[in-house]
């Protein structure tokens, strides 16, 4: 068995898609409409879903935003240094909400960013796990 993907609900899947591929740079791996159901599920990774799991983006095509909830916490991606990362998703107009630095009662060096619809993504940096 292996994780193929995490779904997450976004609200305007164009500025979703544009987030995660522009500032993370992630690639649009497929997208799919489905008129009668009205919505369109995308999936967006750094590699084919045969080798990695992925991101699954559902827009549900009458709700503009949805209430993210207290259970979802986070994903997370390795990064090879925290801090270029987050000077560079800066760049590309993304939102650090922690800025790289070492874990509270550790030393694995992570930071946050925020995607549109306000999912937290955790950077961590290789080696400091």
């Amino acid at each position: 068995m292996r994780i193929l993907h995490t779904m997450i609900r976004v609200g305007n899947l164009d500025r979703s898609i544009a987030f995660y591929t522009e500032v993370l740079g992630m690639k649009l791996l497929r997208r799919q409409d489905y008129p009668e159901g009205r919505f369109t599920l995308a999936f967006v990774g750094y590699g084919p879903e045969s080798e990695q799991a992925v991101l699954e983006l559902t827009h549900n095509w009458d709700t503009p935003s949805y209430d993210l909830g207290a259970g979802f916490g986070h994903v997370a991606l390795e990064v090879p240094d925290a801090h270029a990362a987050c000077a560079d998703i800066k760049r590309r107009g993304g939102v650090v909400t922690r800025e790289a630095g070492p874990m509270k009662h550790g030393s694995t060096v992570i930071a946050f960013v925020q995607d549109p619809d306000g999912y937290k993504i955790e950077l961590i940096q290789r080696g400091t796990a």
